[in-house]
């Protein structure tokens, strides 16, 4: 499941990942949080936080993810990743170099970091 965080500000979409993250969850939350910010904003801050209860994507999850990424490829200013998981750190990296913004990935004890980082 994926929820907005709380403390949502103007230009900075706060997501944070919960237990097996679904197609669905990109349908119903992320989407649409991402598209309202887009009316607003010509660009946004992304925080996504795969914390210490994330267990995974469904492949749908990752194919949301993925068409999300191409349809809104120039509309992020930049993009925190929180996260502990080894593989999802090593390939936001490797990502990282082929994206059009900064994305930094960060560990669960430096969420804090991560939000003053990705501040607009």
């Amino acid at each position: 499941m994926i929820k907005l965080l709380k403390g949502q500000r103007d230009s900075i979409l706060l997501l944070e990942a919960e237990g097996k993250v679904t197609g669905d969850d990109y349908q119903s939350v992320v989407i649409p949080a991402l598209e309202n910010k887009l009316k607003q904003h010509q660009k946004i801050c992304l925080l996504y936080e795969l914390g210490n209860h994330f267990s995974g994507f469904d492949f749908l999850a990752i194919w949301e993810d993925f068409k999300l990424g191409l349809t809104h490829w120039s509309d992020f200013e930049k993009i925190a990743l929180v996260s502990d998981i080894q593989w999802i750190r090593i390939v936001s990296k490797v990502l990282g170099f082929i994206l059009p913004y900064p994305l930094k990935v960060f560990h669960n004890n430096q969420l804090s970091q991560a939000e003053e980082w990705v501040s607009c």
